[in-house]
C-alpha cells in the first residue's frame, strides 16, 4: 500500500480483554499507525454526510452575480 492510497477503515467491536482482531490487506512485517477513536453514542450519519457533500451547488454564475452585487 502506497502514501498515496486511501487509508483503510474498519469498524470493530471491542472483544474479550479489549482485543480487536482485523485482517488486512498487507504483506506481513509491514509497519502501520493505529488511530483508536471510539464510536459516539448518537448517530450523526446525516451531519457527516451533509459535511462531506460537495459545495459544487453554490458554484454557479447566476449565485455568484447575485451576491457579488448584494
Amino acid at each position: 500500500m502506497a502514501s498515496s492510497d486511501p487509508p483503510l477503515r474498519y469498524d470493530l467491536e471491542v472483544g474479550a480483554n479489549g482485543r480487536l482482531e482485523v485482517a488486512v490487506p498487507l504483506p506481513v512485517g509491514s509497519h502501520v499507525t493505529v488511530l483508536i477513536v471510539e464510536k459516539p453514542s448518537e448517530d450523526f450519519a446525516d451531519l457527516v454526510a451533509a459535511a462531506e457533500s460537495s459545495t459544487a451547488f453554490w458554484d454557479h454564475p447566476f449565485d455568484d452575480e447575485d451576491w457579488n452585487a448584494a
